[in-house]
C-alpha cells in the first residue's frame, strides 16, 4: 500500500460551466459541473493512477484490503468506504434538493443516507444559496405552495462569499446558487431528492423529474429556519496553519495551509483524504514518493502511518477530511489553542449532532 492519487470523474449536469479549469482540471469539451475527487460509489467510481494499482478501482482496493485502507477504527464500523469528495461548479443553480438519513436511504434507495458540507472557494458578487425553508414552514403549508406553484416564496435564501462554511445534514432543504464553486465532502451516497427545479428541461427536453412524496417523508420542519452560515476554527502554527471547517461523526474538513513540511500519523486506526487546491507538495512515505499539484487529491491509507506532506516553493492548500476522532483531532487542538469549549461547540458544525 502506498499514497494513492486518482482519475478525474466528470460530471456534465446541465448547470455546471468551465470554472474548475482555474482549480488546475484539464476538463473536457463542454460543461463540467462537478469532478469526483475521491468516491467509491458505482456512480462516480475513481480509479488509482500510480503505482502498482494503477487502473484498479479505489472500490475494488476497498474490498481487498479494507484494514489496510480504512484502518482499524473503520473496517470493523463500515462495510463499504464512508467518504466522498467533489469539486463542484455552479454556472446555474441547482434544483432544490433534500436528502435522506441512513435508515431511510437504505430501506428506500439502497443507499447511504446523506450528511454533507460546503466550503466556498469562489462566489460571483451577490452569489447566494437556498439553506433551508423559512422558519414556521410545516408540511400543509410546503404542499399548499407546491400546488400554487410558488415554492421560492418559502425558501430561505443567504448570501454567500469565499470562505464561507455549509454544513448540510440530512432532511435539511438546499441548493447552490449561481456563481458559485465549492468542495464537497460527504458521506459515500447519491441519494438525493429533488423538489423543485425551476421549470427547467433536461438534455432530453423533458422536465427533470421531481420527488416529492419521499422528499416529504425526510424533510426536517422541526428545525425550519435555524440554520445558519460558519467560518471555521484557525489553529496557526509553524509551517502549518489548520483551519477546521466541520466536524461530525460522519466527517471532518479542514482547510490547510503548508508552507514546510507536516507528517500524517494514521496509527494504521483511520485513512486521510487530501485536495491540493494551490501550489504543489512531495507526498513520502517510505521509499515512495509522490508529486502533487493544484488540482489533484490524494489518499493516505491507514496502513501509510507517518506519511510526509513536504511543500514546494511557496506553499500549499490542502483540503484534508477523515472520519474523525473528534475528541482527539478536532476538540482537544483547539482547546490547546486558547478556543473556549461552548466557542468550539457553537462555531464547528456538526459536533452537536
Amino acid at each position: 500500500m502506498y499514497p494513492l492519487v486518482f482519475n478525474d470523474v466528470f460530471k456534465d449536469y446541465i448547470w455546471g460551466g468551465r470554472n474548475l479549469e482555474r482549480w488546475g482540471k484539464k476538463l473536457p469539451d463542454g460543461i463540467t459541473a462537478e469532478s469526483w475527487e475521491i468516491s467509491c460509489h458505482p456512480d462516480g467510481p475513481s480509479v488509482v493512477n500510480n503505482g502498482e494499482y494503477k487502473g484498479v478501482k479505489l472500490a475494488d482496493l476497498v474490498f481487498r484490503f479494507p484494514v489496510e485502507m480504512m484502518g482499524s477504527k473503520m473496517a470493523n464500523r463500515y462495510i463499504d468506504f464512508p467518504l466522498l469528495v467533489k469539486l463542484i461548479d455552479a454556472q446555474e443553480k441547482l434544483s432544490v434538493q433534500v436528502h435522506p438519513d441512513d435508515a431511510y436511504a437504505r430501506l428506500h434507495e439502497n443507499d447511504n443516507g446523506k450528511n454533507e458540507m460546503w466550503y466556498i472557494l469562489w462566489a460571483a458578487r451577490d452569489a447566494q444559496l437556498i439553506l433551508d425553508v423559512k422558519e414556521n414552514t410545516n408540511k400543509e403549508r410546503f404542499l399548499e405552495c407546491l400546488a400554487r406553484g410558488n415554492v421560492e416564496e418559502i425558501l430561505r435564501t443567504v448570501h454567500v462569499k469565499e470562505g464561507d462554511v455549509i454544513y448540510i445534514p440530512s432532511g435539511l432543504v438546499h441548493a447552490i446558487g449561481s456563481g458559485i464553486v465549492l468542495i464537497e465532502i460527504q458521506q459515500n451516497s447519491n441519494a438525493t431528492y429533488r423538489l423543485y427545479d425551476y421549470n427547467r428541461k433536461g438534455k432530453d427536453g423533458k422536465p427533470r423529474p421531481l420527488h416529492i412524496d419521499k422528499a416529504l417523508d425526510v424533510i426536517d420542519f422541526q428545525n425550519a429556519g435555524r440554520r445558519r452560515i460558519f467560518r471555521g476554527l484557525t489553529i496557526p502554527g509553524p509551517g502549518l496553519t489548520r483551519k477546521i471547517l466541520s466536524a461530525s461523526a460522519y466527517f471532518s474538513a479542514e482547510d490547510w495551509y503548508l508552507q514546510t513540511h507536516t507528517v500524517i500519523e494514521t496509527k494504521k486506526e483511520r485513512f486521510y483524504l487530501f485536495t491540493c487546491l494551490e501550489g504543489e507538495a512531495l507526498v513520502k512515505w517510505e521509499e515512495v514518493c509522490v508529486p502533487v499539484r493544484k488540482g489533484m487529491s490524494f489518499m493516505i491509507p491507514a496502513l501509510c502511518d507517518r506519511t510526509v506532506i513536504e511543500a514546494n516553493k511557496g506553499g500549499c492548500r490542502l483540503i484534508i477530511s477523515t472520519v474523525p476522532d473528534i475528541e482527539n483531532e478536532i476538540i482537544r487542538p483547539l482547546l490547546d489553542a486558547g478556543y473556549d469549549e461552548n466557542v468550539i461547540l457553537n462555531e464547528i458544525p456538526g459536533i452537536r449532532l
